[in-house]
């Protein structure tokens, strides 16, 4: 739950964000009367949102059990992917998404198109519920109780802490906020590559494919299914679904897990001190030119 909760919770607190920085920016410049179409695409994005999740529901509950093997990899490796373009977007843009939309406010409004301020709320909140979906999809089809709890709190969280920075005045650090919680979904994605890569592994066993010694047990723990450190236990699923913790590993598993964190942990940290260099030489040329010549 803690893994579902967390996705939700980024997404949300993005979608939510960007909503405030809209209706806040009409607002301030008196455009009160427009913020009713961008509700109107926010509400069709979500209506967008939970069909979509219905129908990826719906098509893995009708597949026969190989296939819902390979779905249930393929869903895994598609939420790896977009997860991790969504992190670096996140690492190079996030400090000055509050400027970037506004720009792109004042374009749409000097137009005076209702439908462009419709589309403007709906790609908002259906790009970040689309993601949402695919990146929930393989611990949907694993526990959908646990999954359906953890999204709700993620998005009342979201939506409280959003509203706390918007309206109340809440000080927050967005760049440092997102570096933490980009820190920790690299961790949860370098599980969600192991799992699908466990899933393609089971389905190559159902169909009679020889995958050699990829397939073969790099390490067993000998731990009941009973205990609570088991991966399904009660301990051990919170570090199963945030770090991919499993009592007993593929090689391949192992083997892509790794290299993906090796890969993408560096690579994350390495954007954002890089965007912190770039702010902090802003800042020294600014108030200490003397320094800068």
């Amino acid at each position: 739950m803690l893994g579902q909760y967390l996705i939700t919770f980024r997404e949300a607190l993005e979608a939510a964000l960007i909503t405030a920085i809209i209706l806040s920016y009409f607002a301030r410049s008196g455009r009160h009367s427009l913020s009713q179409y961008v509700w109107y695409g926010i509400f069709l994005a979500l209506a967008a949102s939970l069909s979509l999740g219905t129908f990826i529901w719906f098509v893995y509950g009708v597949l026969p059990e190989a296939s819902q093997m390979l779905f249930e990899g393929t869903a895994a490796f598609v939420a790896v992917a977009v997860l991790s373009s969504m992190i670096c977007w996140m690492a190079v843009k996030g400090r000055n998404i509050k400027k970037e939309m506004e720009k792109r406010i004042e374009a749409i409004t000097s137009q005076g198109t209702i439908i462009g301020l419709v589309s403007l709320g709906f790609i908002v909140v259906f790009r970040e519920g689309f993601e949402t979906m695919l990146f929930l999809t393989p611990f949907l089809l694993d526990d959908a109780i646990a999954t359906l709890i953890g999204m709700s709190f993620g998005i009342f969280t979201a939506i409280i802490l959003a509203y706390g920075i918007f309206v109340v005045g809440m000080k927050i650090n967005l760049q440092r906020f997102f570096y933490f919680t980009s820190i920790l979904l690299i961790l949860l994605a370098g599980g969600l590559a192991g799992y699908g890569v466990h899933e393609f592994l089971e389905y190559y066993e159902k169909t009679g494919f020889e995958v050699g010694w990829l397939a073969e047990p790099a390490y067993t723990l000998n731990i009941p299914t009973n205990s609570p450190f088991h991966h399904k236990g009660i301990i051990g699923s919170i570090f199963a679904v945030m770090f991919g913790y499993t009592v007993s590993a593929e090689w391949a598993r192992v083997i892509v897990h790794v290299s993906y964190l090796v890969i993408a942990l560096p690579l994350v940290i390495w954007i954002y001190r890089k965007a912190n260099g770039k702010k902090q030489r802003k800042f020294n040329s600014l108030y200490f030119p003397e320094n800068c010549s």
